[in-house]
């Protein structure tokens, strides 16, 4: 069996019971069971909506977000589920800087909790920068379940890298 490359990081014990939910081919069905549908979120300008609910719910005194964009470019073989970039722009003496979130186009057609925590994630870059101490409890300030929902995400990563098949449709 092919290493769990999203899965590096857990311990002996969880990796024994996903190679076992992988052997049994169960992985896929277990995050359907938990998650059932996919998010209805399904144009730039609807998932701009969603994070800037987020974003004035939970850090309102934060720099602005200027776009919000699925984006076809980003490759979840090289860990981007999202990206979050600060462009600098001189206009005059004063120096102008404007955030971006991008979000992987296959998360389209996943759960709603899939693309929260990324959206989270995400935004938690605004404040701040390194995936420190502060960055993980700013996270789990915005979503409570938030490394739940990332390692169920690592899941269905694994999962869509071994069958090659999206567990969600888009509606």
């Amino acid at each position: 069996m092919q290493p769990l490359k999203y899965l590096g990081a857990y311990s002996d014990q969880t990796l024994a019971q996903v190679t076992q939910l992988i052997e049994q081919n169960k992985l896929g069905d277990v995050l359907k069971q938990r998650y059932p549908a996919a998010h209805d979120v399904r144009t730039d300008r609807a998932l701009y909506d969603y994070v800037q609910e987020l974003k004035s719910e939970f850090l309102r005194n934060a720099d602005p977000i200027n776009k919000v964009a699925f984006d076809g470019k980003l490759h979840v073989i090289q860990h981007a589920l999202g990206l979050h970039t600060t462009i600098s722009r001189v206009q005059g003496n004063k120096l102008k800087s404007k955030h971006e979130i991008r979000v992987a186009t296959v998360f389209k057609d996943a759960p709603l909790e899939f693309l929260r925590m990324i959206a989270v994630h995400e935004l938690a870059h605004v404040k701040e920068k390194q995936h420190d101490k502060a960055f993980y409890k700013l996270c789990c300030y915005m979503e409570p379940n938030y490394h739940q929902y990332e390692f169920d995400l690592r899941l269905y990563l694994t999962e869509l890298d071994i069958s090659g098949k999206r567990l969600w449709n888009a509606t």
